[in-house]
Parts: C-alpha cells; sequence; structure tokens
C-alpha cells in the first residue's frame, strides 16, 4: 500500500518570532550591493512560501567582508523545506551559502502576542486564497469620542485638546469554507479644538481608518489557515459565542473592547528589532 504523506502546516495571522520560522543566511559575497542582495534573497526564498521579511546586514567588523540575511517565515514547514534544499548551495553566487534554522532568539519573546498589520494579514489570506477567496465588511463604525468631559489642555501650549475617537467592527467572510469572524479596533487622537473644520474633516478621516485597519487585524487574528501538502487549505475561524449579538445592538460592544492597541503595536515592534539583535554572526563563522 502506497504511504500516504500529506502533511498538514498550521498558519496564524501573527508576527513570526519562533525560532523555526526563521532562516539565517551567511557567506554573502561582498561583490554585490544590500539592495541587490535583497532582492536575490527575496526571489529565492519566497518560491518555498510567502515571507514576513528579509533583512540584509553587513558582518561584524570581526568578521571576513561580506553579508548576512534574516529570512522570516509564516510558516515552519516552508521555513525548513527551504533550508534543506537552500543549504549549501549559490543560488545566486559562486561560492556557496550557509543557510540554518535560527537557534538564538530569546524564548520569552515567543510568549508574546504579537499582532500583524492589516496590510500583511491580507496580503497572506490572498496569498493561500486569492483575491475573490474572502471578503471583508464594516458592522459598525461609530464615534465614541468622549465630547462630554471636560476637554484636556496642553501643559505645554496651554492650548484646549479633546480627542477624537473611532471604533470599529469589522466582519471576515470566507464564502466557500462558510465560515466568519468579527474583529473591534479602536482609534484614538489628539485634536486641538481651535484648528480649521477642514484639519477636523481630515484628522477625522485618518482615526476611522486606523480603527478600521486595527478591527480588520483583530479579526485575522481568530483566522487560522491549515495548509496540506497537496495545496488545499482548510480555513478555521475562532470565536466566543458569547460575543454574537445582533448588529444594532454593538454600540457598546466597541467600548467594552477598547484595548491598548498602541502597547500591541510596540511590543510587536521590540520583538521584531530584539529578535534580530539576537543573532550572533561570530558564533557562525
Amino acid at each position: 500500500m502506497k504511504n500516504m504523506d500529506i502533511e498538514a502546516d498550521l498558519v496564524e495571522f501573527k508576527v513570526p518570532v519562533e525560532n523555526n520560522k526563521t532562516l539565517f543566511v551567511w557567506n554573502i559575497l561582498p561583490k554585490f550591493s544590500e539592495a541587490e542582495i535583497y532582492n536575490s534573497v527575496e526571489e529565492v526564498f519566497s518560491n518555498y512560501g510567502p515571507l514576513y521579511s528579509v533583512r540584509v546586514c553587513r558582518n561584524a567588523a570581526v568578521a571576513e567582508p561580506g553579508y548576512y540575511a534574516i529570512v522570516k517565515y509564516y510558516s515552519a514547514a516552508q521555513a525548513s523545506k527551504a533550508q534543506v534544499t537552500t543549504n549549501g548551495k549559490g543560488i545566486f553566487q559562486e561560492s556557496p551559502l550557509k543557510v540554518r534554522l535560527c537557534t538564538k532568539q530569546n524564548a520569552t519573546f515567543q510568549q508574546r502576542f504579537t499582532y500583524l498589520r492589516s496590510a500583511k494579514c491580507q496580503e497572506l489570506a490572498n496569498h493561500y486564497l486569492g483575491f475573490n477567496g474572502w471578503s471583508s465588511r464594516i458592522v459598525t463604525l461609530k464615534d465614541i469620542s468622549q465630547t462630554n468631559e471636560q476637554e484636556d489642555k496642553d501643559p505645554v501650549l496651554g492650548t484646549q485638546t479633546n480627542n477624537l475617537k473611532y471604533g470599529c467592527i469589522i466582519e471576515l467572510i470566507f464564502h466557500n469554507y462558510g465560515v466568519c469572524c468579527r474583529g473591534v479596533g479602536v482609534a484614538e487622537e489628539p485634536f486641538e479644538n481651535d484648528t480649521d473644520p477642514l484639519a477636523r474633516l481630515m484628522k477625522k478621516g485618518q482615526v476611522q481608518k486606523l480603527a478600521k485597519e486595527r478591527a480588520m487585524s483583530d479579526a485575522f487574528q481568530k483566522v487560522l489557515f491549515v495548509v496540506l501538502g497537496n495545496g488545499k487549505v482548510a480555513v478555521e475561524c475562532r470565536f466566543d459565542p458569547d460575543q454574537i449579538v445582533p448588529d444594532e445592538e454593538l454600540g457598546g460592544l466597541i467600548q467594552v473592547n477598547d484595548i491598548s492597541w498602541s502597547q500591541f503595536e510596540q511590543e510587536r515592534e521590540d520583538d521584531e528589532i530584539l529578535s534580530e539583535l539576537s543573532f550572533n554572526v561570530t558564533d557562525v563563522q
């Protein structure tokens, strides 16, 4: 009986910080510019799956002249396949490259919840499902500014300011899979009262856009792709049954879910920087 070797890989919509999703590529010759190396690395390694990021860096001063690259996948299985296939091959240069899975990242970073930006979420969904494989709709976009409270006063400028604050709920719909889920996003920006109406209108548009992007990102956190070895994709949505309420009753839900997005975004940026700094080129020379 023929062995059916169809493995399943899980793809989540979050910033990949795990060791088994990150490749370290070195022995890159200094004959190329950083831009040329970036384009070559991205072209080669994207053949094995969608990439979250590619970063090209110069070798440390104590090492030989040249470059190394850090390649991050969303999928551990695709990162592993890329490592096995490309290690020891020149690919875009005469001498062979060394490609290894990362082993130097701090495990504490992996425990932090890291939101994936809206644009990255859509890019990943389009890769696996195509542009027509999913859709989104705005359930509600509401002004939740606390206009009835006393306005704050800028301690430096002495001018009175209030905050423009919008909440948004977006629903993701995966038509071919019969599943859907919703996400909540809140955006808030300070705004001076004495500015002109056009400036206020532009600021209002910016805050609304940011709230929608955050709601989109939050919705995708509930989505899980199960990618089979034969290329087929299954979509699962995780949700809390208690959150299923009529659309007309969602106004209060936005305010209840007013979470600190700035904190999440700062943690995501810290994870990216610290995980890259955790590499030490001299350890692998």
